[in-house]
């Protein structure tokens, strides 16, 4: 049961960095003035959510069931860990997606003011939707959330 609890720290880690490489350069990019640091930064954030937010996502997953089973804990009668798959549902099915198709739009449509030389009225709509910006910032916000649900196992 000790390798299940390391491999699944290690996973949660591993999502956590990808949270921030995808969040942060997401934040950098609606700050900056030049539309070439836009298409960088909206270009390595979309890079990371590939190499490392989807993966981590994926063995958090993995590695979470595995210790479950191997501590023999009932996934739906433990109320604090039904709260945390809830949480972490709402995560992986809402707004990581979400922030991701923002991403694409915002990142294309920077490439394409880009190849123009300035900012297109359609970027700037985009800009101002804020769409990566929210969901980015709010799966942010649930990581301590989820951490809080498992040390401190209110119910």
């Amino acid at each position: 049961m000790t390798l299940f609890r390391l491999l699944h720290v290690l996973a949660l880690l591993w999502m956590t960095v990808g949270i921030g490489a995808v969040v942060v350069p997401i934040w950098r990019a609606w700050t900056a003035k030049e539309l070439e640091i836009k298409v960088i930064l909206l270009s390595e954030a979309q890079q990371n959510e590939a190499r490392w937010l989807i993966p981590g996502v994926i063995a958090t997953v993995f590695t979470g069931f595995g210790w479950a089973a191997a501590a023999d804990v009932n996934l739906v009668l433990t109320g604090w860990l039904l709260a945390k798959e809830l949480i972490f549902a709402l995560d992986v099915f809402i707004f990581i997606p979400l922030m991701g198709v923002g991403l694409r739009r915002v990142r294309l449509l920077a490439l394409q003011a880009q190849k123009t030389g300035a900012m297109t009225p359609e970027l700037q709509s985009a800009l101002d939707d804020n769409v990566p910006v929210v969901f980015g910032t709010v799966l942010a916000v649930t990581i301590p959330v989820l951490a809080a649900l498992a040390i401190v196992r209110p119910f």
